[in-house]
């Protein structure tokens, strides 16, 4: 998948989706070579590295006189240790507060606001971004604003306080959601010692204690030039924009590379299946296997195998989803690959009813080991999802903030080069690859079988946890 964690997308959507991009696909024509949009790539993207430092991208296109500044740290959820746990999240609520050029919090949006600015931030798993929209008359006066956030922030206690409560009050609306409790409990048996570094929301007890030194050390490990990449697409000038980007942070100090100085320690394999059991008041039965997938740097070609796998079984018209979905076991059934440095999950989800989960399971258990027959992925099938692949990237492209995102997502995670060639090497795929791909990764191989049913079925369906873990795919 390339940006949307599809742990928060629904299972029944997916294919829906899908289909309904498919149908747009089928009606255009894709004149243009897959290769080529590469070429359009590395002729748009200006890219610079300054004395510090800082990557500095630019993305210009013209239309409406706007801009997108976005600032990505490579920091997140995947930087934290058990006692960090939730701090990179509540950093990035800290960022827009009082800082040194504007002390007082009414300053800091009375500035935002005689910019005309719109700006937010998020965190994930790999990466903590940080942008706003303005007018392009404007972009020098954004950047300033997001240096002064940067490097002056003077995490004050009251501010700290408050922020924590609001930070709380997300966990609370999260947790009371029977999916979230489920997908988080999963969690914790996925990616075992390593569940600090893939749990963004992190610990309440953590969150609960902060202090503002924690803060400094998350700014002073992290927030460097080096560590960092500045991103403008819109109506903008790049050699403009790289003199400006000089003036406003070329005396940003660099600093020791955090990962040098601590490295990230490395996913623990998982050494064999286990099976989970949460009941919720809730009617339907949801099903969420998964695998510990490819690292984006350790078997980089897998990532690409990895989408279209996905994508082919995601058609509606698929083999897979006439088994399982036309057929009436399941109502709905989605399978993702969510693209990580540092292991990234794959996710097969669905939903059915109390009294057909066994024979769902089952048939669902033939089906992903029927994708290593010969003849399963048909030319025309990959052809299809290339094709898809291909024009909703160029869909993104045309909007600056969107644009902004997906580069600074795939900078922090695995390089500008691999958004560059993306289309390219997708297309370069075979039903093969894709074979050889589920071999390594999903066919028989361990895994988390999660089933959330309604309250009192697991009793009434006498269903056990070691039952589910015994449920594998055939090699």
């Amino acid at each position: 998948m390339r940006v949307i964690n599809p742990r928060w997308l629904s299972v029944a959507s997916r294919p829906l989706l899908f289909g309904a991009l498919l149908l747009l696909v089928a009606g255009s024509a894709l004149t243009t070579p897959l290769q080529s949009q590469r070429m359009e790539l590395e002729r748009t993207i200006r890219q610079r590295v300054l004395p510090n430092g800082l990557e500095v991208i630019v993305v210009p296109g013209g239309g409406v006189p706007i801009a997108t500044i976005e600032l990505v740290v490579r920091n997140g959820a995947f930087t934290q240790t058990p006692e960090y746990a939730g701090l990179a999240h509540l950093f990035e609520h800290m960022f827009f507060k009082a800082n040194d050029r504007y002390p007082r919090p009414d300053e800091f949006m009375d500035r935002a606001a005689s910019l005309g600015a719109a700006f937010n931030a998020t965190t994930r798993e790999e990466l903590v971004s940080y942008y706003l929209t303005v007018v392009a008359d404007s972009v020098e006066g954004g950047m300033q604003f997001l240096d002064a956030a940067l490097r002056g922030a003077k995490f004050l206690d009251d501010e700290l306080r408050r922020e924590k409560v609001v930070v709380l009050g997300e966990y609370d609306r999260a947790e009371s959601s029977p999916y979230f409790r489920f997908d988080q409990r999963i969690g914790r048996q996925l990616w075992g010692a390593s569940w600090s570094r893939k749990n963004t929301i992190g610990d309440r007890t953590v969150i609960a204690a902060v202090t503002p030194a924690q803060m400094r050390t998350i700014r002073d490990r992290y927030y460097l030039p080096n560590n960092a990449v500045l991103i403008v697409a819109g109506d903008v000038e790049p050699e403009r924009i790289f003199a400006i980007a000089e003036r406003s942070f070329g005396d940003w100090a660099r600093g020791e590379d955090p990962f040098t100085r601590e490295p990230i320690p490395p996913v623990d394999p998982l050494r064999e299946s286990q099976g989970l059991i949460h009941e919720e008041a809730v009617n339907a039965v949801t099903v969420q296997m998964q695998w510990h997938g490819p690292g984006a740097r350790a078997d980089q070609a897998a990532t690409f195998a990895a989408d279209v796998y996905s994508d082919v079984l995601n058609q509606p018209t698929s083999r897979f989803q006439q088994r399982l979905v036309e057929s009436g076991l399941w109502q709905g059934v989605g399978v993702n690959y969510y693209t990580l440095n540092h292991v990234g999950p794959i996710t097969v989800s669905g939903q059915t009813t109390p009294d057909r989960l066994r024979e769902g399971l089952r048939v669902l258990e033939i089906e992903l080991a029927a994708t290593l027959e010969p003849g399963y992925f048909s030319a025309e099938e990959l052809d299809a999802v290339k094709a898809l692949r291909s024009v909703t990237t160029a869909f993104g492209q045309e909007r600056a903030s969107e644009n902004a995102h997906t580069i600074g997502f795939w900078w922090s995670v695995i390089g500008l080069d691999y958004h560059l060639r993306y289309i390219e090497e997708m297309a370069k795929q075979t039903p093969r690859q894709l074979q050889d791909y589920a071999r390594r990764y999903i066919v028989g191989r361990p895994r988390i079988t999660g089933v959330m049913l309604p309250e009192g079925e697991q009793a009434r369906l006498r269903l056990t946890e070691q039952e589910l873990a015994g449920r594998r795919t055939a090699p």
